[in-house]
């Protein structure tokens, strides 16, 4: 190339050496992380784009011209060239515009940008109207001879296969992360608290003994009726570190997404990522966001019914059981009292029957005694409703005894339905006995009747073509919609036939309220959802396992 240019106007150039390589351009062995949500391991082979053997190549180029000098090396190492949000990029420009530089060399165009649009702009605008002058080595293009077939056809067709490339590859890396995703294989760079990555399988998640027991007790903590703001207070009083001071501990390189500014301790945003978390129950769930395109580093969320939910894919740290009743508990977060700070065992359990929001708990003292009571918080507010008023023991009195009944009368049928199975009993035949299934099953007979009688109605002009059709079809709908119903149910007759009605936790749980003078707090909460509170101190209890119930007491009944 060094007399091709021979018949220009002489002039002297102080040259830019940009060097880039991406993670998909690597040389031979190296891993790349595939961007925020994980780094599954995927390696290219690309020896000649090594920073190195592009470094050279430019400066024996440079040694040969007698009116270019290098003027400095800007290297981009590990950056995409689908965007030019790169520092040394930003250094060149700035040297270039500052009238340090006036010629930028590259080993080929696909080093300085695969992005079509903005490759072009700066080769067709920004360079010529700074006097730049570009040279392309391999590509074998300098801006400084090229004539206008090369600007207008050549230069463009490099442009977009180089922007194609990159699109191809972010396609292919996309599909190969679905893949392992879906295979439930844990692609996110550090492990969630409360595990570690094995050594041997960089995509498996081992329980982490140490964090995994600070996960049980904040679980237990929220169980226990504690706040969520209360138990990031109680981690940081008890100089617990925080899932990212606790990860930089293991002298893991992390750098978590959520904390700002310099503060690290436990927040109530980082309990609660904890306490909502599937990851603890064994399962998975991958692919929640997803980058804008090829182009753009920026995430966005994705619809959930689109993220990828493996499930068992590692040893679970809490029973699904405890998730399940603290997922209850977090749509009431309880409070500690302000007078005695301690905690109610009614805490996020206790409605207002008619307007339904949380009743307040309040204490009133009166010479030397102390009388706990609880009333409807609307009403506290001066919104509406009514007291509801109701005293705690009256109440503990009231839950204690419906508790006891529910659990014996639920301990009584599952040992009614162990007996069925021990006697191989017909799932069909559970299945019949059923209530909800059978009025499922009726509902839906009368809609495909109705839909029977529309045509005997059509073929004597009762209706029109038009009726018919509305009707036919509306009918149609609420029948596939019952059918769709009775299927869910006979799926959960299945499921406890198949597998047991209760967990040994479950049994342990009514087991032991049996057995109680007073119903303390994890067994209200182990076994009840809601608790709904009427003038006249008349309650409504609604409990856990309500469904399995009646489908073990229908099928006795009948049985």
């Amino acid at each position: 190339m060094k007399n091709e240019y021979s018949k220009k106007e002489s002039r002297h150039f102080y040259a830019a050496m940009y060097l880039r390589l991406s993670r998909e351009d690597s040389d031979v062995g190296t891993t790349a992380d595939t961007g925020s949500a994980g780094s599954a391991e995927v390696t290219f082979r690309a020896e000649s784009n090594s920073i190195g053997s592009q470094r050279e190549l430019i400066r024996s180029f440079i040694r040969e011209q007698e009116d270019i000098e290098l003027f400095d090396c800007y290297a981009d190492d590990n950056y995409s060239g689908s965007n030019f949000e790169r520092p040394e990029f930003k250094r060149m420009i700035s040297d270039i515009r500052a009238g340090r530089v006036n010629c930028v060399i590259v080993k080929d165009l696909s080093r300085f940008g695969r992005d079509y649009i903005e490759t072009g702009r700066y080769l067709d605008q920004v360079f010529p109207a700074l006097g730049v002058r570009f040279i392309a080595l391999t590509d074998r293009y300098d801006s400084f001879s090229a004539d206008a077939g090369e600007r207008n056809i050549v230069l463009p067709v490099k442009n977009f296969i180089n922007d194609s490339y990159c699109r191809d590859i972010s396609t292919k890396v996309k599909s190969q992360l679905a893949i392992k995703r879906r295979k439930g294989e844990c692609l996110a760079a550090f492990a969630v608290y409360g595990y570690r990555k094995s050594a041997e399988d960089r995509n498996r998640l081992l329980v982490d003994d140490y964090a995994a027991g600070i996960v049980r007790r904040i679980f237990a903590w929220k169980i226990e009726g504690m706040a969520v703001s209360a138990i990031a207070e109680k981690l940081n009083g008890l100089h617990i570190l925080s899932p990212k001071e606790y990860k930089k501990s293991l002298g893991l390189n992390y750098r978590g997404g959520f904390t700002r500014g310099s503060d690290s301790r436990w927040s109530s945003p980082s309990v609660r990522r904890i306490l909502t978390n599937e990851v603890y129950l064994g399962h998975l769930v991958q692919g929640r966001t997803e980058r804008v395109n090829y182009k753009v580093k920026k995430c966005v969320e994705k619809p959930k019914e689109e993220w990828i939910r493996v499930e068992n894919t590692h040893e679970p740290i809490i029973s699904a059981d405890d998730f399940s009743i603290v997922q209850n508990l977090l749509k009431a977060d309880g409070r500690i009292s302000p007078e005695k700070k301690e905690i109610s065992p009614f805490m996020g359990l206790l409605f207002c029957g008619d307007c339904r929001e949380q009743m307040v708990r309040r204490v009133n003292r009166y010479k030397g005694t102390e009388k706990i009571y609880y009333i409807c918080s609307t009403k506290n507010r001066g919104e509406g409703c009514s007291r509801h008023s109701i005293e705690e023991t009256v109440l503990k009195e009231l839950t204690g005894t419906a508790i006891r009944q529910y659990a014996n009368d639920f301990l009584e049928q599952e040992q009614l339905f162990a007996q069925a199975k021990e006697r191989e009993a017909n799932l069909q035949a559970v299945i019949s006995y059923n209530k909800e299934i059978a009025r499922l099953k009726k509902e839906q007979d009368k809609y495909y009747s109705l839909c029977a009688g529309l045509y005997e109605d059509l073929g004597t002009g009762v209706i029109t073509r038009e009726e018919f059709e509305r009707l036919h079809g509306e009918f149609q709908r609420k029948a596939k919609s019952l059918s769709a119903s009775e299927e869910k149910q006979e799926q959960l007759v299945r499921e406890m036939f198949k597998s047991g009605v209760l967990s040994a936790g479950r049994l342990a749980s009514f087991k032991d309220s049996l057995e109680l003078k007073e119903i303390d707090r994890h067994t209200l909460a182990s076994l009840v959802k809601r608790i709904w509170v009427y003038e006249g101190k008349r309650i409504e209890i609604e409990f856990y396992f309500t469904d399995q119930y009646q489908a073990m007491k229908d099928f006795h009944r009948g049985a």
